[in-house]
């Protein structure tokens, strides 16, 4: 996924301050997305987790 495409799933979601970050990640469905970033690219991880 590009940077784009992150951004657009997570602008997808309402609500995302009052969920937890799994929450978050399941909610617009990027946590396979973060899982293989966590292993594979950690600069791409952290910048997931910091648009949540």
């Amino acid at each position: 996924m590009t940077d784009k495409e992150i951004l657009k799933a997570i602008q997808q979601v309402e609500g995302l301050s009052g969920m937890t970050v799994n929450e978050r990640l399941f909610a617009s469905d990027l946590i396979n997305e973060f899982d293989k970033a966590k292993h594979h690219d950690k600069e791409k991880a952290i910048e997931i987790l910091e648009l949540l």
